[in-house]
């Protein structure tokens, strides 16, 4: 952990075991905040505030820059920590280290760009403006799929507007969020500004958004952790962002390019073993290409190699840890029960390890938990529609609307998806999502606010009007 400037250990106190998804070996063990400990960051992080918040954007921004220049040069170093403890491809991990150097550099541009405005006054003499300042000390929680990749936005967004944080990160992937707070520190940010605790979620969640230092609150995650976080918010005048989760629909309608859809979803599915929140998870397919997409689909989750993500050989490596293997092993099995068709992978892989098949099901039925629970894991669900409007109206069945993605031909079924599928992101005809430059967020249950584009930077921000008579 990183308290009031100082390192500390899991020696002499209680810790946590870290694992190897791949191997189920030990890899570290994590030191567990105490409640004196929670006080000291959140006591820190106003003390970091004040002094952050006084350094001119300007100069925020070279800090910034700083860290995405050392986080670029230790990516040979801090991707195989990531891999280690989270299981994906050594290539994804390095490729998720270059991409957080560039969300870093991104936001440290915008810090620079959070202008005002003077608005005409309406009687002589009569100055009225709006300014924006930042907000105070942040709580940030943030999830083991992407543990550097979603630190960084809640690390930047806080730090370019002036905003001191503590984060908590997950306590299975903890050495890579280590190393990128420590790109910050060492770039330059003021060692009370940032703090890093890890221990009991429910506990240091309880304490430090009660805490009266702490402003804001932003969480990515479950929508069930994220309704629970959002009510203490809520309870304590806490300003919150919550990016929760998804049951991302996939249109394919029979004038699509077949082909190309599968490539660019089965791409994105597989992806981090598919333990993604946008990744592709309801294939609805129009009866002329069913059979088409299924044999495709099927052919790419057959040819994925399977294995140790420090392998070079491998594709997908294992779920990040045991509980999602049960999950997916449960959803699976219901699906099968209630009819569903199994095409491709069902099984667990192996007699050690976190390894699923990816896994193609076909005619999956409404009443499947897999219809209503996001698997998160390499599962495909393949269904078939006759009439647009079923398709629509599948799109829209559920309470999450985090992304959407639809295949055509048709600049009608294209400005219809825009108009009436219900998601904070749609994507038509290819995987356009989570690039820095545009909105991150949902909507109904899969939460409110953003994470990209300048919208990330408004909840860091209070927007004050001044007006003054001479």
């Amino acid at each position: 952990m990183h308290i009031a400037g100082q390192w500390i250990g899991a020696d002499q106190r209680d810790s946590l075991a870290v694992h190897n998804p791949a191997t189920g070996e030990e890899i570290g063990r994590l030191p567990c905040a105490t409640p004196e400990d929670v006080e000291a960051a959140a006591r820190a992080a106003a003390r970091g505030f004040a002094a952050w918040k006084a350094v001119s954007p300007f100069d925020r921004a070279k800090v910034l820059h700083r860290a995405a220049a050392l986080l670029r040069e230790r990516a040979d170093t801090i991707a195989p920590i990531l891999t280690r403890e989270q299981g994906k491809p050594l290539a994804q991990s390095r490729l998720e280290v270059i991409t957080s150097a560039e969300i870093i550099e991104w936001f440290a541009e915008e810090g620079r760009r959070t202008y005002g405005r003077v608005i005409p006054a309406r009687a002589p003499q009569v100055r009225q403006m709006v300014v924006k300042d930042p907000v105070g000390p942040v709580a940030a929680f943030t999830p083991w799929n992407f543990p550097i990749g979603q630190a960084v936005r809640k690390l930047s967004a806080a730090l370019c507007t002036g905003c001191s944080i503590v984060l908590k990160g997950a306590e299975t992937t903890p050495g890579s969020v280590i190393e990128l707070v420590r790109a910050y520190l060492d770039a330059g940010v003021p060692a009370e500004v940032i703090g890093l605790i890890s221990g009991d979620p429910v506990a240091i969640s309880a304490r430090l958004i009660a805490h009266p230092e702490i402003r804001k609150v932003s969480f990515t995650g479950s929508t069930a952790v994220g309704r629970h976080l959002a009510e203490l918010a809520g309870r304590h005048m806490k300003r919150s962002t919550m990016e929760l989760g998804g049951h991302a629909p996939v249109l394919i309608f029979d004038d699509a390019d077949a082909a190309d859809a599968v490539d660019r979803m089965a791409a994105a599915k597989f992806r981090n073993a598919g333990q993604i929140c946008i990744a592709p998870t309801r294939f609805l397919v129009q009866e002329p290409l069913f059979d088409t997409v299924a044999a495709e689909m099927v052919a790419r989750a057959e040819a994925l190699r399977l294995g140790d993500g420090m392998n070079p050989g491998t594709d997908m490596g294992p779920l990040a840890h045991e509980r999602r293997v049960v999950e997916i092993e449960a959803l699976v099995g219901d699906a099968l029960d209630k009819g569903a068709r199994l095409l491709a992978g069902g099984k667990r892989r192996g007699n050690s390890g976190c390894f699923f098949e990816p896994t193609v099901l076909a005619d999956v039925p409404p009443e499947a938990r897999m219809m209503q629970d996001e698997p998160f894991g390499p599962v495909v669900i393949l269904n078939c529609f006759a009439e647009d409007d079923t398709a629509f109206a599948e799109a829209n069945r559920l309470p999450y609307g985090l992304a959407a993605y639809g295949f055509t031909a048709s600049a009608a079924r294209a400005d219809r998806m825009m108009s009436e599928i219900e998601s904070g992101m749609v994507s038509i005809n290819h995987q356009g999502l989570a690039l820095i430059e545009t909105p991150f967020g949902g909507i109904k249950d899969s939460g409110y606010g953003h994470e990209g584009g300048f919208e990330a930077l408004d909840a860091y921000l209070n927007t004050r009007f001044l007006t003054h008579r001479s």
